[in-house]
C-alpha cells in the first residue's frame, strides 16, 4: 500500500462527534433535597426534569446531548413509581432501573461504567453529574476534567462541598437553573446569604431532642 494510499484510507474515518453527557444521581438528589428543606419532597418540591432539559440543551451550542437518569427500585414501590419513570422518558431522558434488594444498593458504580463508556466511545466534551456523592464521584470526575472534560456538579450548596472546594470541578445549585423548581425551596443557602442575615430554623424540636 502506497501513503497516498494509506491516507485516503483513514480519511475515511470520521472522527467521534462531540457530546454533551448529564446523568442524575436520583437516589442522592432525593435524599439531599429532603435534607436541605428540612421534609419529604412534595409534587411542588422536586425538581422540574422538563425545566432541566431546556436547560441542558440551550447550553449545549451544537452539540449532541444525552441525559440519563438512574434509579434504585425498591420492588414493593414499582408499581407506583412507573408513572414517574414514564414521565421522565417523556422528557427525552433514558432511564437506568435497577431493584434495590438490601440497604446499600445504589446506583453509582452503574452511573461511573456509564460516564467511562460514553467517554470512552464520543468525544465528551461536557459532563453534567447531579449528585452529592463526593466519595464516589470526586475522583473520577477530577481525572475526567484532567482530560479537558468540562464537569459540572448539580446538587444542593449544603451538601456537595467536594464541588465547591475542587479546583477541577464546576458547581452549579440546582435552584439556580431556570424553572427547576416550581416555587423557591424553603432553604437559607449559606452561599447565597443576604446582607442583612438570615434565620435558620431548627430542623428538630429541643423537646424532640430531649427525649431521644
Amino acid at each position: 500500500m502506497t501513503d497516498d494510499q494509506h491516507d485516503d484510507s483513514t480519511a475515511d474515518l470520521d472522527p467521534p462527534s462531540p457530546l454533551d453527557l448529564l446523568v442524575w444521581d436520583a437516589p442522592n438528589i432525593d435524599m439531599t433535597l429532603s435534607n436541605v428543606i428540612g421534609a419529604k419532597p412534595s409534587p411542588s418540591s422536586r425538581p422540574r426534569f422538563d425545566a432541566i432539559a431546556r436547560w441542558f440543551v440551550d447550553t449545549a451550542q451544537d452539540r449532541e446531548v444525552e441525559g440519563s437518569v438512574f434509579a434504585n427500585i425498591p420492588p414493593a414501590a414499582a408499581t407506583g413509581m412507573r408513572g414517574w419513570i414514564e414521565a421522565i422518558r417523556s422528557f427525552g431522558y433514558a432511564v437506568f432501573a435497577k431493584p434495590k434488594l438490601h440497604p446499600d444498593d445504589d446506583v453509582d458504580l452503574d452511573m461511573l461504567a456509564h460516564i467511562a463508556d460514553r467517554a470512552a466511545q464520543r468525544r465528551l466534551v461536557r459532563l453534567i453529574v447531579a449528585s452529592g456523592d463526593g466519595r464516589n464521584f470526586l475522583e473520577p470526575l477530577e481525572g475526567l476534567a484532567r482530560d479537558g472534560v468540562q464537569v459540572i456538579v448539580l446538587s444542593f450548596s449544603e451538601v456537595a462541598g467536594y464541588a465547591l472546594d475542587s479546583d477541577l470541578l464546576t458547581f452549579i445549585d440546582l435552584e439556580d437553573v431556570p424553572g427547576a423548581f416550581i416555587t423557591p425551596l424553603d432553604r437559607v443557602r449559606l452561599d447565597a446569604l443576604p446582607p442583612e442575615g438570615a434565620w435558620l430554623r431548627p430542623s428538630r424540636s429541643m423537646r424532640e431532642v430531649a427525649a431521644g
